[in-house]
C-alpha cells in the first residue's frame, strides 16, 4: 500500500462523508459536501501524478482508481438529480452514467481480446472529466434554485455530456474493427 493507493482508498471512503454532508439540514451542508467532493476530485489527479512520478503504479491502483472515480461521480449525479429533478440535470446525468457503463464494458471486453490500448483514455476524456468535475463542484455547492452559478453548472454538465458522447463515439469507432463478427475485419 503506497501513498497513491491510499489517496484512492481515501476517495472511496469520502463518499459516505460526502453523502452525509449533502443531506444535513444546515445552510452550509451544500458547501461542505461540495468541498469534500472537490478534495476527492483533487486526490484523483494527485494520486495519478504521484504514481507516475514515483513509479508506484500497482495493479490494485490501476483497478481501484477508475472505480473510485466512477463511484464518486455517479453518487454526485444521483444526489443532484434527486435534488434538482429537472431535464437540464437528469439527461446529462443519464448520458454520463450510461457512457461510463458502456465504455467500462468495452474496455473490459477489449482487454480480453488483447486490444485494450485501442480504447485507452484520450485527451478528450480529460477535457470531459474537467468540465464534469467543475460542474459537479458548482452544482453541489448551491441549492437547487436557478441562479447564475447553477446555470453555469448546468451548462458545464451539458458540455461534459456532449464531450462524453463524443469520446464514447471515438472509443466505439476505435473498437469497431474488433467488434466485427467477420474474422477478416479483425
Amino acid at each position: 500500500m503506497n501513498i497513491p493507493n491510499l489517496l484512492t482508498v481515501l476517495r472511496v471512503l469520502l463518499i459516505p462523508v460526502f453523502i452525509l454532508l449533502f443531506y444535513l439540514p444546515f445552510s452550509w451542508s451544500y458547501l461542505a459536501a461540495s468541498a469534500v467532493f472537490a478534495i476527492a476530485a483533487v486526490t484523483d489527479w494527485f494520486d495519478g501524478y504521484l504514481a507516475r512520478r514515483w513509479q508506484q503504479s500497482t495493479p490494485f491502483g490501476a483497478f481501484l482508481d477508475p472505480v473510485a472515480d466512477k463511484l464518486m461521480v455517479a453518487v454526485a449525479l444521483v444526489l443532484l438529480v434527486e435534488e434538482h429533478h429537472n431535464l437540464w440535470l437528469t439527461l446529462p446525468a443519464a448520458i454520463i452514467i450510461g457512457r461510463e457503463i458502456v465504455v467500462s464494458a468495452l474496455r473490459e471486453w477489449m482487454a480480453e481480446l488483447g486490444a485494450r490500448a485501442h480504447v485507452a483514455v484520450s485527451s478528450l476524456g480529460k477535457w470531459k472529466t474537467a468540465a464534469q468535475m467543475v460542474a459537479l463542484v458548482i452544482l453541489l455547492a448551491n441549492p437547487p434554485l436557478l441562479t447564475f452559478w447553477v446555470g453555469v453548472g448546468y451548462f458545464l454538465l451539458i458540455l461534459a455530456a456532449a464531450l462524453t458522447l463524443w469520446s464514447m463515439l471515438h472509443y466505439l469507432l476505435a473498437a469497431l474493427p474488433h467488434l466485427s463478427t467477420d474474422p477478416k475485419g479483425k
